[in-house]
């Protein structure tokens, strides 16, 4: 299904002599109160605090190397924001929800979910929540829903309060409660930032590469 008006593909390569036409919504979604977070022209709806990610050929695309964070400027409590990804083989990368900005090398604050290359064969022996769509360290999300390396995924994910729930490719592959699951562990156990109610989104670097594009979100009470 296209929904843009732009792709990573040389066909929209400034290089080649095309111009990348910025991304918009869908009449639909326009109505139902989305906004475009990435119009595949620029960063600057973001924050980049190491300099890794990039703009290329309509996409926000992480470099092979390095652990850094790209941020949105706006903070967010409730919402749904949705996505397209493109994995490379042995992918690993992180959407980070509620956030709070680090600096470089730093590390991250607050709550992550994977996004991960799950056929790899190095990440044959992982934990079931370090799969793609596990909130990390609390909850596993459903797996075989990915398209095959190098395809396009499309994924929603809706954050209402502390239920978590993750659409790909139009299977709900994660809901899940943060404080159902966090219930028995101390409070001081529990992750840094897991329960901030407000914060930033955040792809979270992982030293490999992964393409982004359509991102859009919606804000609720």
């Amino acid at each position: 299904m296209v929904i843009g008006l732009f792709a990573c593909s040389p066909l929209a390569n400034a290089e080649n002599g095309e111009t990348v036409v910025p991304y918009e919504l869908p009449e639909a979604e326009a109505k139902a109160g989305y906004q475009v977070l990435f119009d595949g022209t620029s960063l600057d709806n973001w924050i980049n605090n190491a300099d890794e990610y990039m703009v290329e050929d309509g996409c926000i695309v992480k470099k092979s190397s390095g652990f850094g964070n790209l941020y949105s400027k706006g903070d967010y409590c409730n919402f749904s924001l949705k996505f397209e990804f493109q994995l490379t083989p042995g992918a690993n990368n992180g959407l980070g929800l509620r956030h709070i900005i680090m600096p470089k090398g730093k590390g991250y604050l607050g709550m992550e979910l994977q996004i991960l290359d799950n056929d790899d064969p190095q990440y044959k022996d992982l934990k079931p929540y370090q799969y793609h769509g596990g909130l990390y360290n609390y909850a596993p999300a459903k797996r075989g829903y990915l398209k095959p390396t190098g395809e396009w995924n499309q994924q929603e994910v809706i954050a209402q309060g502390s239920r978590i729930k993750i659409i790909l490719n139009g299977t709900v592959i994660l809901d899940t409660d943060i404080k159902k699951v966090t219930k028995d562990i101390p409070l001081e156990k529990i992750q840094a930032g897991l329960l901030n109610p407000c914060g930033h989104i955040a792809f979270l670097g992982h030293d490999s590469t992964v393409k982004f594009r359509y991102i859009r979100i919606k804000t609720f009470d």
